[in-house]
């Protein structure tokens, strides 16, 4: 811990460091305030500033009478805030995914900063297509650093799920807390196009994320493009 910051963010951060090294896991119960107070050698109200600044930041969240919990993120369904897809018998519909490829590679600078990784350094990389009753609908690109990813890169390729983030924190014990999102229109390359069965130069929106974990490590480099004609962004304003 830096002896330069108040006791309270030192203990928050440690929190974090614990939190985020899965010795908890979401919707687990965290020690109880006299516990902690103890292990950390400090008065109630100041863990109560380091619990607060953790709940505040979405890691804990309380519950009255039952204690404090690691907060479970959800992102099952955040991607579905910008596709809608629907079955050819007009229903609505998720995708399922088919992981097409995986290997160790040298990522380019864009991920490798984005991944704070060394120049030089390998990285999991994976191609995946998500399709409804066979045709594709998206195309992803993710990246993954090796450190804490070590069981993805043995992992059988009929393994994997749909929905990576459960799969992780299985796995891996990596859990996602956050993620920071970019939304743009892009020209479909031959290859995007090839995957997506569209023509070369089509619009697509690109959502590209950058996944963290509960002591903002980045763990995850995510692009996803489909069709700028299934795209809809929804907002509600109060």
């Amino acid at each position: 811990m830096d002896d330069r910051l108040p006791r309270y963010q030192q203990i928050r951060d440690d929190l974090a460091r614990r939190i985020a090294a899965s010795e908890w896991l979401p919707e687990q119960a965290i020690p109880t305030e006299a516990e902690l107070t103890g292990s950390y050698a400090v008065s109630t109200g100041t863990l109560r500033k380091a619990i607060d600044l953790l709940v505040a930041e979405g890691a804990l969240t309380r519950s009255q009478g039952k204690g404090t919990f690691i907060r479970r993120p959800r992102f099952d369904s955040s991607l579905f805030r910008f596709f809608r897809f629907k079955s050819r018998s007009g229903e609505a519909v998720k995708p399922h995914a088919r992981v097409l490829s995986r290997e160790l590679a040298q990522p380019d600078t864009e991920v490798r900063s984005a991944l704070r990784l060394e120049a030089g350094q390998t990285a999991i990389h994976l191609s995946r297509l998500r399709l409804i009753d066979n045709a594709p609908v998206l195309a992803e690109d993710i990246w993954l650093p090796r450190d804490g990813f070590q069981a993805i890169e043995t992992l059988q390729l009929d393994a994997f799920e749909d929905l990576l983030y459960p799969l992780y924190e299985k796995e891996c014990r990596q859990v996602v807390a956050s993620a920071t999102e970019t939304l743009r229109v892009e020209s479909a390359s031959a290859a995007l196009g090839s995957l997506l069965q569209v023509a070369v130069a089509s619009p697509l929106i690109r959502v590209h994320r950058v996944a963290f974990d509960f002591a903002g490590r980045p763990i995850e480099w995510r692009s996803t493009w489909g069709a700028a004609d299934g795209f809809e962004y929804q907002i509600d304003i109060r």
